[in-house]
């Protein structure tokens, strides 16, 4: 598949630098934020959830009517609504968004959070949980004939949608997560796999166990999701200056109590979830990590979500997102640390960096094969010739 761009679709201009100028549901900055990754070269956008916050579905309705071409990821968890509704519910809004619609199913990496809203699921079964929503999800969409479901979490008899998305055979359903569980789930259900973005080595270790995951039960490999925080600037000295002030801004934030942080933790303590684990060791082995990957915002943020960030000039974060590629990531999401201007500027100085590139090497790829097809198909000409002769 070609190289894909994710953005955020956030419904106000808060981030971990700066607090919101008005409330949690901001319609004309949404708006303004979504025109702004449609017009500059990003193919979808992330409608993010938490506990708290404003209903990522029906804010996606709105940008649906304000945009044409952007796909529209929708962020679930499956304790939130029955998988039967859910189905109908999103199958509605592809038919809303003109069939633009993913889903993004979360199955929650703090214990704190999911408690907020009535689920007290420990981790491994909410797993499970998960496989058997994304399971009745595919149906629901698929399938022309009532069926029924008896599983642990779900049991349900002649479930039958009248309503079918207008994607075929249906929508992407995209995943993510660190831990054992999470690999089987996701490598086993998803279309896209997500992960944040950690050094190139860990990366590449867990690329290899999702692929491997999937193989062992005969099932494609999902596509590869990454996830970071650009920092860009004209020069790298300039953009190693506007990182300091960002961890600057970002611990200003968090010793006032006001920073968007501790959303992954319980009571204050450690993450639970092996995906932000995993970030802090990183950033425990240092700040700097292969061609432009910082993690002392990680560091600052006690590794709260997506918050490794790739420093430089768009050049120097454009070979940075490369090196991903090179690994199989063929999605990359990214979002900085102020939204509507980061949007713009990535999507006009990297994406068409990371695009050239990348359509460059497999058209390399694909001369490649050809020659190598000319040459094998040659050898079997001179092969056939010579039986004939004898």
């Amino acid at each position: 598949m070609p190289v894909e761009f994710l953005g955020i679709a956030a419904t106000n201009d808060g981030t971990e630098t700066t607090a919101r100028s008005g409330g949690a549901l901001d319609l004309a900055y949404t708006t303004k934020l979504a025109r702004a990754h449609e017009d500059n070269g990003w193919d979808r956008i992330l409608f993010a959830y938490h506990s708290g916050s404003p209903d990522p579905a029906q804010v996606a309705a709105h940008v649906a009517a304000n945009t044409e071409r952007l796909n529209l990821v929708v962020a679930h968890r499956p304790n939130t609504a029955y998988p039967t509704l859910t189905a109908k519910t999103f199958a509605t809004l592809d038919h809303i968004s003109d069939g633009r619609f993913e889903v993004h199913v979360i199955t929650g990496g703090s214990t704190a959070d999911q408690a907020a809203e009535g689920d007290h699921l420990p981790k491994d079964a909410r797993y499970e949980r998960t496989r058997e929503f994304i399971q009745i999800l595919k149906q629901a969409w698929t399938r022309d004939e009532p069926f029924d479901f008896a599983g642990q979490h779900y049991r349900f008899e002649n479930f039958l949608a009248d309503i079918k998305p207008l994607q075929q055979p249906r929508p992407r359903i995209s995943f993510g997560g660190s831990s054992a569980a999470a690999y089987r789930v996701g490598a086993q259900e998803a279309d896209v796999f997500a992960l944040w973005g950690e050094p190139l080595a860990g990366t590449a270790e867990q690329i290899a166990t999702i692929h491997e995951t999937a193989d062992a039960v005969g099932q494609p490999s999902p596509a590869i999701q990454v996830a970071f925080r650009p920092i860009l600037a004209p020069t790298e000295e300039l953009a190693w200056d506007k990182a300091e002030r960002t961890l600057g801004a970002i611990h200003a934030r968090s010793a006032d109590g006001a920073a968007p942080r501790g959303r992954l933790r319980r009571n204050g303590g450690q993450p639970e979830n092996a995906g932000s684990q995993r970030l802090l060791a990183a950033a425990a082995r240092g700040e700097r990590h292969d061609r432009a990957l910082w993690t002392a915002t990680t560091a600052a943020t006690g590794g709260g979500g997506n918050s490794t960030a790739l420093v430089g000039t768009p050049e120097t974060v454009a070979a940075a997102l490369l090196d991903y590629y090179h690994l199989g990531v063929r999605i990359f999401s990214a979002r900085g640390y102020h939204l509507y201007d980061d949007a713009v500027d990535f999507g006009r100085h990297v994406i068409p960096l990371v695009r050239d590139e990348v359509a460059r090497r497999e058209s390399d790829a694909d001369c490649a094969a050809a020659a190598t097809d000319d040459a094998d198909s040659d050898r079997a000409d001179r092969g056939n010739i010579r039986e004939a002769v004898a």
